[in-house]
């Protein structure tokens, strides 16, 4: 709430704060030459009073600023596919940023963000904190979350999947097969599309009937290694599973290679269930069955989304959620017979 009955100009809020008007226009415009204690005062005096823009506006370049917690494997690639299609019908070019397994954007991408000015971002399975929202709305940068790491935030619009009905899907196809010693790899505990997927698992179990063994819970993190790590683990249990719904192709794969490890077939002796579809799984030997995930329609939806803020239009819900399809291969069958 701010405490002023307008909001403030340049030169007011360079008198509030002690410093120059050249300063204040540089944490306005997204400069990096000021100080990290001098930028979080003035956006402190901002966030209280407003700020009243020249009626002079810098014009959005024709840029979707598309950023990524990790650029590894096909995911991305999927993601970007879905952007750039829309992109190159309106005639813009698609930056892509980094955050090295970061799911919260530094302030130094930030930054260069708002130097660039581009029509809007679109944040993949990672997030801004509070003052980076702040800082992208009072630029007017409109911002679209894309299978967010985690709730978004209110008024936030975001574009996700299916992941629950996904989980639910993926073990019920396995207890139909007849397996009861299922277990699941599921992704870090901080990810809103892991929960989700663990949850549809659980229910699935409890609707057959078949009470979840928290032996059979691994804690995985969507990494090929913490795939192997945990499915190495759960198949040298006493009882081992049967089979595994890993909650990502990445971990599926991880799976493939522990079970090689320990002298396992697939399928004949472990059957196993990815998430995602992404392209390489049906050349795996044998071929993934997998939660189809539409990761490049998701990534397009996002985008039609993002610019429609960016033209000033309302959008009709800030929510939209992509439908998940199993896709059976040749990786799941019925569980081995006992003795065998």
């Amino acid at each position: 709430m701010t405490t002023e009955s307008s909001p403030l100009t340049i030169a007011q809020l360079a008198e509030l704060a002690g410093v120059s008007t050249a300063t204040v226009s540089k944490v306005v415009n997204g400069r990096s030459e000021v100080s990290s204690e001098t930028r979080a005062a003035v956006e402190e005096l901002i966030r209280l009073h407003g700020y009243r823009r020249q009626r002079r506006r810098s014009t959005p370049t024709a840029l979707v600023e598309l950023v990524f917690h990790a650029l590894e494997g096909d995911y991305p690639v999927e993601i970007t596919k879905g952007v750039a299609q829309v992109a190159r019908e309106h005639d813009l070019t698609v930056g892509i940023s980094d955050l090295h397994h970061d799911h919260t954007a530094a302030d130094a991408w930030i930054d260069g963000v708002l130097r660039r000015r581009p029509s809007g971002v679109i944040a993949v399975f990672s997030g801004l904190t509070e003052t980076q929202h702040e800082q992208l709305a009072r630029r007017e940068i409109p911002l679209v979350l894309l299978d967010p790491a985690d709730a978004p935030g209110k008024n936030v619009p975001s574009v996700g999947a299916g992941n629950w009905n996904g989980g639910l899907t993926a073990t019920r196809h396995l207890l139909e097969l007849g397996h009861r010693r299922i277990a699941i790899i599921t992704g870090p505990d901080s990810a809103l599309s892991s929960r989700a997927r663990l949850d549809g698992y659980r229910t699935a179990l409890d609707m057959a009937g078949v009470p979840a063994d928290p032996e059979l819970i691994g804690r995985g993190d969507f990494l090929i290694e913490g795939g192997l790590a945990e499915a190495h683990r759960m198949l040298r249990l006493p009882d081992r599973p049967t089979a595994i719904f890993a909650t990502n192709d990445g971990q599926a794969i991880g799976v493939y290679h522990a079970a090689h490890r320990l002298g396992l077939r697939i399928p004949d002796d472990l059957s196993v269930v990815g998430f995602d579809d992404l392209p390489s799984v049906r050349w795996a030997i044998p071929p993934l069955t997998t939660v189809r995930q539409p990761l490049s329609q998701m990534a397009a939806a996002a985008t039609r989304m993002l610019l429609q803020l960016a033209n000033g239009e309302e959008l009709a819900q800030s929510r939209i959620e992509l439908a998940t399809e199993l896709v059976i291969r040749d990786s799941t069958a019925p569980p081995p017979l006992p003795g065998t």
